[in-house]
């Protein structure tokens, strides 16, 4: 088999928490297999790039064992809140884990799947993902991951020749499995399901294993994990507002322990600096809308916190939760500044520049891609007149992280509105034509690249 020696590392760790966090599960069988999005990018990183076409399909189609590491799929069990609704029915439904192995950055990495077929936890669903879910979720990850937000990655979309029929999109609709490149699909809600069923061994042996495996620290201490997962998903949520993205449904159970976001449904940018803007139509409350996802992923983080308070005194717990608000404050900053494209200061001018240009983002509805874009190297353009006085003001001091000399600032900013996700599906779903969302996803790279440091 053609795969890197150099690069490939398989592991298998998730066997050592054994079978009770589990269950061994076989992927549906497809008509057809046709690989549609093919990410050699990540595939370099993890060395399965050598793969020839038809090795990818059988892989990541037809989920034949890549050498060396898990030994089947296994479909994840999890409890969680559902828009703050305790739901115990929960589990791998329409996925698996199937592969993990270390990364280029000796991270341990899990392959998982989106549309696999039906599992003990399918419930009434089944088991399957539309070709354009799978499309919408490219275009997220692919965006996040230009946006220095911590996401997973789209490894492979493969359209499979069924028809589904669904509530919210034209029925039938095409179909297709995803493969998505993940730090772990280790969730708050893994540890809510132990603490239901009052499981304290199963608790200590997942935090030994989510400290050892995903934070490379030689511990079983559920007080250490909450406060790492504390600083990742502050980190998480302030790079979401920078990025101006809504993620749509922050439950606990959509939270992984990395602080790396996944999962992505009914997601969107927002236009505008809108706090109450929603990405999901059944979001009625505005529970996960723009402005309140920080308080969303710490009311998650809360609900790990009391997981662990089965096996950890309360008092360091609530200190490490505590520290949320103090952390995000901080990463809330650097990421705007990374943004904005100058090099930090000192913290009280850096957050004073932070907060004018949020009120003036707020006040003024300019479009935040727009304005990223025309400000980056903190030179802000004559036309922004009233209310800019301050932010071009408070900008003055700064130096730029990095010049404009990339040919992307030539043009025009790269987006990723709602109209444009389904301009992009329209040619897909009418003349099975491609050519737009090849040339999104090459666009959204080289805008990327512009803005890397």
């Amino acid at each position: 088999m053609p795969i890197s020696p150099q690069a490939y590392r398989p592991e298998a760790k998730l066997l050592d928490l054994g079978d009770g966090f589990f269950d061994p599960v076989a992927p549906a069988d497809f008509p057809e297999t046709r690989t549609r999005f093919r990410n050699d990018r990540a595939a370099t990183q993890i060395g399965v790039d050598t793969l020839s076409d038809d090795e990818w399909t059988r892989h990541f189609g037809r989920f034949e064992p890549l050498p060396g590491t898990l030994p089947q799929p296994f479909a994840l069990r999890y409890h969680g809140h559902q828009f703050r609704n305790y739901n115990p029915d929960l589990g791998d439904g329409r996925g698996f884990t199937f592969a993990q192995m270390r990364d280029d950055r000796g991270r341990l990495m899990d392959l998982g799947t989106k549309g696999s077929g039906q599992t003990p936890w399918s419930r009434a669903g089944d088991g399957r993902l539309t070709l354009k879910g799978g499309m919408r979720e490219i275009l997220a990850t692919e965006m996040l991951e230009a946006l220095n937000v911590p996401t997973s990655r789209t490894l492979s979309l493969i359209e499979t020749g069924e028809e589904l029929q669904r509530g919210d999109e034209p029925s039938p609709t095409r179909s297709a499995v995803l493969v998505r490149l993940n730090h772990s699909h280790v969730r708050i809600g893994s540890f809510q399901r132990l603490a239901y069923h009052r499981d304290e061994a199963g608790l200590r042996k997942l935090v030994g294993y989510t400290l050892r495996n995903l934070y490379d620290e030689d511990s079983d201490d559920p007080v250490r994990l909450l406060d790492l997962v504390v600083g990742r998903t502050a980190r998480l949520a302030a790079r979401y507002m920078a990025a101006g993205f809504v993620h749509g449904v922050l439950n606990s159970d959509n939270i992984n322990v990395t602080g790396e976001s996944f999962d992505y449904g009914p997601w969107r940018f927002a236009p505008t600096w809108d706090p109450a803007f929603t990405a999901a139509y059944f979001d009625h409350q505005g529970l996960y809308a723009f402005g309140r996802q920080p308080e969303a992923i710490h009311w998650d983080v809360m609900q790990l916190a009391v997981a662990l308070r089965q096996i950890a005194e309360s008092d360091p717990l609530v200190a490490a939760l505590d520290q949320f608000g103090p952390r995000y404050q901080p990463e809330v900053t650097q990421a705007i500044l990374w943004r904005l494209g100058v090099r930090p200061r000192d913290p009280d001018t850096d957050r004073d520049l932070v907060q004018v240009t949020e009120r003036a983002l707020r006040t003024s509805e300019v479009g935040i891609d727009r304005f990223f874009f025309d400000v980056f190297g903190g030179d802000l353009p004559e036309t922004y007149t009233d209310p800019w006085t301050e932010v071009r003001a408070a900008l003055a001091s700064y130096e730029p992280r990095k010049d404009r000399s990339h040919a992307y600032w030539s043009g025009e900013p790269c987006s990723m509105l709602i109209d444009e996700v389904e301009a992009i599906w329209a040619p897909i779903a009418d003349n099975d034509d491609w050519t737009l969302l090849t040339a999104k996803v090459a666009a959204i790279r080289n805008m990327g690249d512009a803005l890397a440091e």
